[in-house]
């Protein structure tokens, strides 16, 4: 038996270490929980400041908010912007498909279906091309700004080169399409849904 008590000894502190360790990493997420849904929480009231001005509401959209399905079935979370009780504008994420992956957009809409604004929220375009639709490499995406589902007309909702109004960027044609598309997508979205979207509940 005595033979035996070193292993024994030294199943009893590992299973210790394992159970201390344990407790360790759940109290060190529980404590970063709060921290973490904080630190979101501002993310996302950044990301909508930049497309839904601050004259047009006085709650806060990040956490006025709806679930709508898209059109893929997903729950799609609808950000609000309101004066009183009134719907002033909303906003909601779009996707695309870019060159390298999947590109997500923040799209503001007023209440007449107009684009307050366009930002990107994650891509992997390539740098020094299609890095052109995050604003803080250049304007391009300000160009969207106050355009509508008719304005201009559906089917000029595409780059130049498909016989669109929009210009591509030099030697990167793949990112401003999908952008695009992710952008009218968006609009066709609101027109759908705008009864629902709209109302004062």
């Amino acid at each position: 038996m005595k033979a035996d008590q070193p292993i024994f000894m030294h199943g009893v502190i590992l299973a210790v270490f394992c159970l201390g360790y344990g407790v360790y990493l759940a109290l060190t997420e529980l404590a970063a929980h709060d921290a973490i849904l904080a630190r979101a929480l501002e993310d996302r009231q950044n990301s909508l400041a930049q497309v839904i001005p601050e004259q047009l509401h006085d709650n806060n959209p990040a956490i006025d908010t709806i679930v709508i399905p898209d059109a893929d079935g997903n729950d799609l979370t609808i950000y609000r912007a309101r004066q009183g009780n009134t719907v002033t504008g909303v906003a909601y994420e779009t996707y695309g498909s870019g060159y390298a992956g999947q590109m997500r957009f923040m799209l503001g809409i007023d209440a007449d279906g107009k684009i307050l604004g366009v930002r990107v929220l994650s891509h992997k375009e390539t740098p020094g091309l299609g890095d052109k639709i995050d604003v803080k490499r250049a304007d391009w995406m300000l160009q969207f700004d106050g355009l509508s589902l008719g304005n201009p007309p559906i089917e000029k909702w595409a780059v130049k080169k498909d016989g669109g109004q929009f210009d591509q960027f030099t030697g990167a044609t793949i990112t401003p399409r999908g952008t695009i598309d992710a952008i009218r997508k968006g609009l066709e979205f609101f027109a759908e849904h705008r009864a629902q979207l709209l109302e004062n509940q």
